[in-house]
């Protein structure tokens, strides 16, 4: 299917890995030129290498700490106008409140809910000028999955639940359209080390995380090119009514209520 995105301008931040390199992978497979922020610049560049050279990509490499304002701002007129950007960099600490510390809270909400608000609110102006694009939010669905075992990331996400329908409620009256994804639990790094650290607070021992798996629906996570094809469809013109709206991208986690209680299992049948 076209996704009618060929020549758009994209921006992605944390782009150097998981969910933001596919993403990255994606879109330039649709055609378009990308904007590629992340602080490991040297992952950023080998991507931006093979993207240019087996999808003939025309791509752009900011390396930058991505937690202050002023360095957001700074990417925007770095990137320009751009037709869509995702907000994907972030790493709120997991723990329960009594693990965290305010400085992990605040370094959490730096990065994530306040370099979301940031980059958004600096792009949001300049496609409301030019009346037209798109903004992605990539939040997660512990944000609608109130999770006691990741306090911070929960309290952050459902922030950023609540600014992307405020935005996107009124943005497509001036031509843009302002959107989230809420991934739950995704093969990426970041989810292994999350994962982890639930193996340390729920059984003592981080080796066994893997344990987990059995109880999320299929056996499984998700996988982040999962993520990245739902995010292509929504940047696209084929989703031009969809704005302030929240897309779920989890097997069911969020409609069952939980991602740490096991889910109910029935015994096979008896022979009698």
């Amino acid at each position: 299917m076209d996704m009618k995105l060929a020549g758009s301008s994209v921006l992605i931040t944390g782009a150097s890995k998981g969910i933001g390199r596919a993403a990255a992978e994606a879109f330039a497979r649709e055609g378009c030129n990308l904007h590629l922020a992340a602080r490991d610049g040297a992952a950023l560049s080998a991507l931006a290498d093979t993207l240019r050279r087996d999808q003939d990509a025309e791509t752009h490499v900011h390396a930058m700490d991505l937690s202050t304002p002023e360095n957001m701002a700074a990417l925007a007129e770095a990137a320009g106008d751009v037709d869509v950007l995702i907000n994907n960099a972030g790493d709120i600490p997991a723990g329960p409140i009594e693990a965290l510390t305010d400085e992990d809270w605040r370094r959490g909400f730096d990065l994530k809910v306040f370099g979301y608000v940031s980059l958004c609110r600096a792009v949001y102006l300049k496609m409301k000028a030019r009346g037209v694009g798109v903004i992605i939010n990539d939040i997660g669905n512990s944000g609608e999955n109130w999770d006691y075992n990741y306090v911070a990331g929960s309290t952050g996400n459902a922030a950023l639940m609540a600014f992307t329908r405020a935005v996107g409620g009124q943005s497509l009256d001036h031509g843009v359209r302002v959107v989230a994804v809420n991934p739950g639990p995704i093969a990426t790094e970041r989810m292994t080390k999350l994962m982890k650290r639930r193996a340390v607070d729920l059984l003592g021992d981080e080796s066994r995380w893997r344990s987990f798996l059995a109880d999320y629906p299929g056996g499984r996570m998700g996988k982040p090119e999962e993520v990245a094809d739902l995010m292509v469809f929504l940047a696209s013109p084929r989703a031009g009514f969809i704005s302030g709206a929240i897309v779920t991208i989890d097997g069911g986690i969020a409609s069952y209520g939980s991602i740490i209680k096991p889910r109910p299992r029935k015994d096979p049948p008896s022979a009698d």
